[in-house]
Order: structure tokens, then sequence, then C-alpha cells
């Protein structure tokens, strides 16, 4: 009877595991209000506002870029390109997980600065990447923090991209920097009003 018992107790905590798991990778529902996807994903603002003390990229930037990248889905990867609409070939690029990431820069930021356990589908390291990525923006580009469209542009162009300007032939680009910063300020607005309560949140463990 025990042997039963502590079977049973196994699936559940199983399951349990399972549904906390689902729950934890899953995109917030609402991506257009920084404020509920904090609610919704508690330990997310403890991340971003870490990464904000380490780096000086404010929460709005790294949260606008990463919607921008992925809509905050874990394993988010660039579409598979198709042969004659039928056969599937290879991705685009190695871009993957929150930050959308490639694997060589992945690699120089777990050697210079995430170490090698560091995730791209851990939202902890891709918060800490995106503020990583942004102060050395800053540092090589004198691009401000504070500044999405510019620290946008530097992040999908890599540095040395935004240095040549390589932005300036690609008009989508811009568009899309442009679209970043305008999330980035709506972000900020939002913020205004809960950051008081998301402070006095931190406790929550998860």
């Amino acid at each position: 009877m025990e042997v039963v018992r502590g079977a049973v107790k196994g699936i559940v905590l199983a399951v349990m595991l399972t549904t906390l798991a689902g729950c934890s990778s899953a995109p917030p529902r609402n991506l257009d209000n920084v404020c509920e996807i904090f609610k919704e994903k508690n330990g997310w603002y403890k991340s971003s506002k870490n990464s904000y003390k380490q780096h000086g990229v404010p929460v709005h930037v790294q949260m606008a870029i990463m919607h921008q990248e992925s809509r905050f889905r874990a394993e988010a990867r660039p579409e598979r390109v198709w042969i004659f609409g039928v056969i599937p070939w290879f991705r685009p690029s190695t871009a993957y997980g929150f930050a959308q990431v490639k694997d060589e820069t992945w690699k120089w930021y777990q050697d210079k600065r995430g170490g090698w356990f560091a995730d791209r589908n851990v939202f902890d390291d891709a918060s800490d990447f995106i503020g990583w990525y942004g102060n050395i923006a800053h540092q090589r580009l004198k691009i401000s923090k504070w500044d999405a469209y510019r620290q946008y542009l530097a992040y999908h162009e890599g540095h040395g991209g935004y240095e040549r300007k390589s932005y300036l032939k690609k008009p989508w680009l811009v568009k899309v920097a442009r679209k970043v910063k305008r999330r980035a300020s709506r972000y900020h607005t939002q913020l205004a009003g809960c950051e008081s309560e998301l402070n006095r949140s931190w406790w929550w463990p998860f």
C-alpha cells in the first residue's frame, strides 16, 4: 500500500512540475503591457532589474528589444527555408532563444560574461545578455543606453555593422527600430505606474 501511495505521489509531483514548466516557458498573455507581463512572469522583473543594475540598459529598453526579437518565446528560431514550398531546408541563421542570439555571439558572451552554463532559452541569461551587449554598444559606439532606436540597430546589425552604417541600406530595419523605440516608450510609461508594486513583490520565488 505504501508503495502505491509513493508511486501516486511521484506521478502527481511529476504532473505538477510539468505544468509549472509549461506555464513558465509559455509567452506572456498580454505582450503590449509590460506591467501585466511582469505580474504574470514574476521572476522576469527581478532578472531585468538585475541586468539594469549590472549594465545600465533600462528595463523598458531590454523588454522592447526582446519583444521584437522573439515575442518572449523561449525557444524562438528563424523560420526554415522551404524548397519549392514543400521541402524543409536550413534555417537562415543560428539565432535562438528569447534574445535571438547567434551561436558565435552567445559563445562570446559565455566566455566574457555569462559562463558556459548560460542558456539562450533562460530569461535571466537573455536579459543579462541584452544589457551586456547594450553596454558594449555604449562604450564602443557611444550609443546612449536609453536610446532604444540606436541600441536596436546596433543589436541587429552587430557593433561592426552599426559602425559601417549597414542599416542605411535597409529601410525596413529602420522602420523596425522605430517600432522598438515606440514600444520602449510605451513600456517606460507603463512601468512608471507599476514599478513600485513590482519592487514590493521581489520576494516571490519564481
